[in-house]
């Protein structure tokens, strides 16, 4: 670890906010890969549920109003909905 990372060995005092290492909270470049796959995919099946017509959407237990609301959810929107 860098000099500028960590303080001095000899220091009894609590590091300061700016010499903490900082993690990145982002996603390594596959995990961005995946998460796009994931929102791409949500976005098609999403699309799909808007245009299936009542006796679809009956024949997988919803109704157009919970269609529609699963439609529109943001494409970054994977979680699952509480009922």
């Amino acid at each position: 670890m860098s000099a500028y990372l960590s303080p001095p060995p000899s220091s009894n005092c609590a590091t300061p906010r700016a010499l903490t290492p900082r993690v990145s909270p982002r996603p390594t470049a596959g995990g961005w890969g995946a998460f796009l796959r994931r929102a791409l995919h949500a976005i098609e099946t999403r699309q799909q549920l808007a245009e299936m017509d009542a006796r679809m959407l009956k024949d997988i237990g919803l109704s157009r109003a919970e269609a529609l609301e699963e439609a529109h959810r943001a494409p970054w929107d994977l979680g699952r909905r509480r009922p």
